[in-house]
């Protein structure tokens, strides 16, 4: 009954971190010139993820300050590199995860006298954010009925997908556990044998010693 109502509990979790999921447009971030700045995305093996940037302008219909350009890389958890480019103003990225877990895109500005700050527009999705649906729905003519059928199918795949994945790791994680409950286990009866057979010990040679004493 317990398992049930946490079962019950991580899939509202995951309906509701979808729904919010899904109205996420992009963030915008401050980068120091001369600093580096980065981002992780918790991405799962075999998930599109697709990714966009740009430097806002500071001073709308002025072109951008030479000293705006940056510098991006984005690696996988392994240090693998899916994504470089040097000395742009914007760019974009869309690849397919092989490994799982956090991903990271660094963005970097070289140094410059005065320092300044610019102000960066970066938009990374992954999953089922990162299907397009509006251009799915142009492109196959599908009535918008069908659009959000597929959507809602998509994201219970997803879903379901997280729960497997949550189950192994709860497998894991138990797995974990017995065998530290054995090891310790083990620890606690060595302890005591060591501390019985110190204890004989020093039974056996106060014995010694008082025999040797003739007090006993």
């Amino acid at each position: 009954m317990i398992l049930q109502i946490q079962i019950q509990s991580i899939f509202l979790v995951f309906i509701l971190g979808f729904l919010l999921w899904n109205r996420v447009e992009s963030i915008q971030f401050d980068l120091e010139l001369g600093h580096t700045k980065c981002i992780t995305e918790d991405i799962k093996s075999n998930s599109m993820t697709v990714g966009k940037y740009h430097v806002v302008n500071p001073n709308e219909g002025h072109p951008l300050p030479d000293t705006h350009k940056l510098t991006v890389r984005v690696t996988s958890p392994h240090g693998n590199s899916y994504h470089y480019s040097d000395h742009v103003v914007e760019g974009q990225f869309a690849f397919q995860a092989v490994e799982a877990g956090d991903y990271l895109a660094c963005f970097f500005s070289a140094d410059h006298k005065p320092s300044t700050t610019m102000t960066i527009d970066f938009d990374w999705k992954s999953g089922v954010a990162a299907r397009d649906w509006t251009n799915i729905a142009k492109k196959g003519s599908v009535e918008l009925m069908e659009l959000e059928l597929k959507k809602m199918f998509d994201v219970v795949q997803s879903i379901h997908d997280e729960m497997f994945y949550l189950r192994e790791r709860e497998e894991e994680m138990q797995e974990l556990n017995k065998s530290t409950n054995s090891k310790m286990a083990w620890l606690s009866f060595l302890s005591i044998f060591v501390c019985l057979t110190v204890a004989g010990l020093q039974l056996w040679h106060l014995k010694s010693f008082f025999e040797k004493k003739k007090l006993i």
